[in-house]
């Protein structure tokens, strides 16, 4: 049984604990059986439980398919290297969970504000709202919402808003100039999805505006990803900067035209070529990130790219200086109460 002492002491580790401790809680959390430890048909459990809280109930038996593909395509970046006694199959260690919230970041901010009111934003209970053109149904995009769910945990919260397609090759064909022209007017940041000739999807968030480059060039917040069959985040390593590349009409080979993430010149993490019909992936210490596809050299089938509309957060400075330390913070002021502390600290 759970005691009053056992909820506070409990509700204290996961909200004001370190990284590390909130991990550990989570962990057993995860253990849905509750025999000790993290197995696959665990981990299943918790996904059908996310699903069923962050996104709508599907009104369609295709709809409901597709969400459970993409759903199985989290489960898919796990690893069970525990051996167990009497146990079929290997479980979860420690090690291997914190390996699966790094690149299912969403997963692990949903599980982490649990314990916060619905009332208030919660990580990972958004999904951007995702805005096309009338003639293309949701079902008919390669981002789908589960898919820009697993993006935005690589995000801040100004990410969640809203994210507008610029660009479908199966309107606007498979043109890169006319990719360039569709993009030329996003000053922020943008979503490149890709789903290639062997069916895998992936892409990479370019934090700063696609313009012409003779070298690489962005900031830290870009990053790499996979959608499927396997889904996982790629954030940068900082051993290098070589993040975006953007070139247009050079004539020197050591200067490839197209777009691409990571890696070098001519060996990029991602790389999709001015032609538009081809491109490669190849492991990149950019982003500790492995070929994306099933092979190196990719063929795209269909090309998205998605504009970030963030909307700016405007914080009233005054109400944040009101009142006493205990007033300001009312979530520390009853964790006291409950422990017998608050009248003490007055």
């Amino acid at each position: 049984m759970l005691t009053y002492e056992d909820l506070v002491i409990s509700k204290a580790v996961y909200e004001k604990g370190t990284r590390d401790e909130i991990e550990e809680f989570i962990y057993e959390l995860c253990d849905v059986n509750g025999d000790g430890f993290l197995e696959r048909c665990d981990l299943e459990a918790v996904l059908d439980s996310i699903s069923d809280a962050v996104f709508t109930p599907k009104n369609s038996q295709a709809a409901l398919s597709s969400s459970k593909v993409v759903m199985k395509a989290f489960l898919s970046a796990t690893e069970f290297s525990h051996e167990v006694e009497g146990k079929a199959e290997n479980c979860m260690s420690l090690a291997d969970f914190r390996n699966w919230c790094n690149v299912i970041p969403s997963a692990r901010k949903y599980l982490g504000s649990l314990l916060k009111l619905p009332d208030t934003v919660r990580p990972g209970f958004q999904i951007p709202h995702l805005l096309h053109p009338e003639n293309l149904s949701l079902e008919s995009l390669t981002l789908q919402k589960e898919h820009a769910w697993h993006i935005l945990g690589a995000l801040s919260q100004t990410g969640a808003q809203q994210w507008k397609l610029v660009y479908h090759s199966a309107i606007n064909g498979l043109s890169f100039s006319t990719f360039m022209g569709s993009i030329s007017s996003v000053e922020g940041p943008t979503i490149l999805v890709m789903k290639d000739s062997e069916g895998h999807i992936y892409g990479g968030y370019a934090s700063q505006p696609w313009e012409r480059h003779n070298d690489f060039y962005g900031d830290m917040k870009s990053f790499l990803f996979q959608l499927y069959p396997q889904a996982s985040i790629f954030r940068p390593t900082g051993q290098n900067n070589n993040l975006q590349w953007c070139a247009v009409n050079f004539s020197s080979d050591s200067i490839p035209n197209g777009i691409g993430f990571g890696g070098r010149a001519n060996h990029f993490g991602f790389f999709l070529s001015s032609s538009f019909d081809q491109g490669h992936s190849f492991t990149c210490t950019t982003f500790n990130s492995p070929c994306l596809s099933k092979t190196n050299q990719i063929r795209p089938d269909v090309i998205e790219c998605w504009a970030v509309l963030t909307k700016e957060i405007n914080h009233d400075k005054t109400e944040l200086v009101r009142g006493s330390v205990l007033e300001r913070f009312k979530e520390d002021r009853n964790m006291l109460k409950l422990v017998g502390l608050a009248n003490s600290s007055e």
